[in-house]
C-alpha cells in the first residue's frame, strides 16, 4: 500500500471516517446505518483486517475510526494501540476510536467513561445515534479545555486487552539493556524515572544514569507496567513513583517534577487528566 501526503486538517470541512472489520457484511450494513444518522459524515476507507485500518488512518488522518474488536491478526484493541501512537500531528489530532463488537461486556466500563464508545453487531439504529451523539459532541470539544479532562486511550486498551485475554498473565519489562557511554549496560526497570524519545533513540533515566536504547516509546508503552510507568507526552514515560509535583509554565501548559533529578517533563494535552485534582 502506498503512502501519500494527507492534506492539513480543516476544522470547517465534514467528519471523515475509517471503517475497519472483516466481515464485508457488516461493513455494509454500518456504512448503510451511518449514511442514516450521520449523513455528512464521509466514510474515506475500509479495511478488512487491524493493519489495514492503521495504514489508512495514517494515509487519511481520519476523524474517526470504527474498529472490529476481534480481527485476525491484528485485533481492533491492538490496532487502535497503534494508531494512538501515529506520528500524524498534535494529540488533538488522533482520531476517535469507536469499538464494533458482538460482545457488550468488553466494553461498558471503559466505554461509560466517554474514553471511546462502542457499535453492537449488529449495529441498530437507536444506539448508533447515541453513539454519533457522543462522538459529535467529542470532536466538537477538541482543543477546548473541557477535552482536557478525557481519559487517555492507552488505559483504555490496556484494559480492554486485559479482558479479551483472561488466561494471559502479562509479562512486563524488568531490566532495560542500555548504551551507557562506551558500553552495555543492565538496567532494572523499577529504577528508571522516565524514558524520552527523540528519532533514532529513547532516553532512560535512573537517578545515577542516563543510557540510550533504540525502542521506540510505542513499544514501551506495551512492555511497561501501565499502573507504573505513566504515558504524559507522545514521546515520553514516567515512573509515577519519581513525581515529585506538577506545576504550570507560562503557557499553561503541565509541567512535572522529578524527584533527586533538574529535569521537567512537559504533559501533553491528551494526558493532563491524569494529575486532575493533584
Amino acid at each position: 500500500m502506498t503512502a501519500t501526503t494527507p492534506a492539513p486538517l480543516d476544522a470547517t470541512a465534514a467528519p471523515r471516517a475509517v471503517i475497519a472489520d472483516d466481515e464485508r457484511l457488516m461493513r455494509e450494513q454500518l456504512r448503510a446505518r451511518l449514511a442514516e444518522v450521520w449523513p455528512e459524515l464521509q466514510i474515506v476507507a475500509e479495511a478488512k483486517n487491524g493493519l489495514e485500518a492503521v495504514d489508512l488512518v495514517q494515509q487519511h488522518r481520519p476523524d474517526l475510526v470504527f474498529l472490529d474488536i476481534r480481527m485476525p491478526g491484528l485485533t481492533g484493541v491492538d490496532a487502535a494501540r497503534q494508531i494512538a501512537q501515529l506520528d500524524i500531528g498534535d494529540d488533538e489530532h488522533l482520531p476517535e476510536i469507536v469499538f464494533i463488537t458482538a460482545y457488550d461486556e468488553y466494553a461498558v466500563q471503559a466505554f461509560e467513561q466517554g474514553v471511546a464508545d462502542y457499535v453492537l453487531k449488529p449495529a441498530e439504529r437507536e444506539r448508533l445515534q447515541l453513539t454519533v451523539a457522543r462522538i459529535r459532541a467529542r470532536l466538537a470539544r477538541r482543543g477546548t479545555p473541557e477535552a482536557d479532562a478525557q481519559p487517555p486511550v492507552q488505559q483504555l486498551l490496556h484494559a480492554l486487552s486485559a479482558r479479551l485475554n483472561p488466561n494471559a498473565t502479562p509479562r512486563y519489562l524488568e531490566w532495560i539493556q542500555a548504551t551507557v557511554g562506551q558500553s552495555i549496560q543492565m538496567i532494572p526497570v523499577a529504577e528508571v524515572l522516565f524514558f524520552i524519545s527523540d528519532e533514532k533513540y529513547t532516553r532512560v533515566q535512573t537517578p545515577t544514569v542516563e543510557a540510550l536504547i533504540r525502542k521506540p516509546i510505542k513499544e514501551l508503552v506495551d512492555e511497561l507496567d501501565p499502573a507504573v510507568f505513566w504515558q504524559i507526552h507522545r514521546s515520553t514515560l514516567v515512573n509515577v513513583k519519581a513525581i515529585a509535583g506538577i506545576s504550570r509554565d507560562f503557557r499553561g501548559r503541565q509541567i512535572v517534577a522529578i524527584k533527586g533529578h533538574g529535569e521537567k517533563l512537559e504533559v501533553s494535552r491528551s494526558y493532563t487528566h491524569l494529575f486532575k485534582g493533584m
